[in-house]
């Protein structure tokens, strides 16, 4: 299943999933993801590409090279 599209859930506990979706929902609702949330919804979401926020503002690039860390890939990461 390596290459699969399909994104399988964590296989953890009961008890570590509802840690995790705690700690994830946190997260989530910091005054920093808010703004970011909101500025993506201004921009407006294309399939083609990812909006990378950076410290000048945000810019629109491909998704392979957004999640691919920029051809250096993700193991090391």
């Amino acid at each position: 299943m390596k290459g699969s599209p399909i994104r399988l859930k964590q296989k953890l506990s009961p008890k570590a999933a509802a840690a995790k979706a705690a700690r994830d929902l946190t997260m989530a609702k910091t005054p920093a993801r808010k703004l970011k949330k909101a500025q993506n919804q201004r921009i407006g979401q294309r399939s083609d590409s990812d909006l990378h926020h950076t410290g000048s503002g945000v810019k629109r690039v491909s998704i392979k090279n957004n999640r691919g860390n920029y051809g250096n890939g993700t193991k090391n990461e």
